[in-house]
């Protein structure tokens, strides 16, 4: 680890520190104090809102507004937060600031327009899953969340099946972890070695001729950061078989890079 990235994890724990100081104290004091360490949290935590925010820019949307919006939905979990929680405060914000953005693009900026009903489900999912993460300790499955919400798991299945509507699965798009890995970056092996990618005019054909499932399982593995059996929840098969279906969709990938013309490489 260099020295530089040492210093930068030292920065994020510091903040994280005085968040839950802050937050600890906002949960004590009344107002005035009480909003003013809130809006502190706010302040502090507001890099981490642009970064969300600016993972959606390709998607033909304003970046300011996207700034505004991914605002709202952290000082929503500033205000949302329980200090009694097993997760820390990223981990309830982050899924918040998704959420309102992902609220925002139902309303407001579908290319590929689903029926109202699952527009209004992908709403309900996004406004429920940060307390479900926050209750549960882990992202819901699909079962966990239609029993919070009163509902069939298939219908939250369907709604979360159509959450890549705004736009089609880019591999230079920035990813959705805290340090904005593209899918390009992160596509090797299904679980380390991170090194199969050297050129994006290669794979973009490649990930193009996937089945629709295989290109669902790389944005949930690589740009969603979900485990395999997060994905098998997601998919309703067996983490082995989301293993196996990852080992195959990666060796596809590495023989068309292997085969590629030398233009193409």
């Amino acid at each position: 680890m260099t020295i530089a990235a040492v210093s930068t994890e030292e920065s994020k724990q510091r903040i994280a520190d005085v968040t839950h100081d802050l937050l600890c104290e906002a949960d004590e004091v009344p107002d005035p104090r009480h909003q003013q360490c809130l809006d502190e949290v706010v302040l502090l935590n507001a890099p981490v809102a642009r970064s969300i925010a600016s993972r959606y820019r390709s998607k033909g949307v304003d970046a300011d507004d996207l700034e505004q919006v991914a605002y709202l939905g952290l000082i929503k979990a500033a205000n949302g937060y329980r200090v009694d929680a097993a997760t820390a405060f990223l981990s309830y914000a982050v899924p918040t600031i998704r959420g309102e953005l992902k609220r925002y693009f139902r309303d407001c900026a579908w290319t590929i327009r689903p029926p109202r009903r699952v527009q209004e489900m992908q709403g309900t999912i996004a406004a429920a899953e940060p307390e479900l993460i926050q209750r549960l300790g882990h992202v819901p499955s699909n079962a966990e969340t239609a029993e919070a919400l009163g509902t069939a798991p298939a219908e939250i299945a369907e709604a979360t099946s159509v959450r890549g509507c705004f736009n089609t699965l880019s591999l230079d798009a920035p990813g959705t972890q805290e340090g904005g890995t593209s899918l390009l970056e992160t596509v090797a092996d299904a679980e380390n070695g991170y090194d199969l990618v050297e050129n994006v005019h290669t794979l973009t054909p490649a990930v193009a001729n996937l089945a629709d499932r295989d290109k669902r399982i790389l944005e949930l593995r690589f740009c969603n950061g979900l485990t395999q059996e997060e994905i098998g929840n997601e998919l309703g098969v067996s983490q082995m078989q989301v293993s196996r279906l990852l080992r195959g969709i990666l060796e596809t990938l590495r023989s068309e890079l292997a085969t590629a013309p030398n233009d193409r490489r």
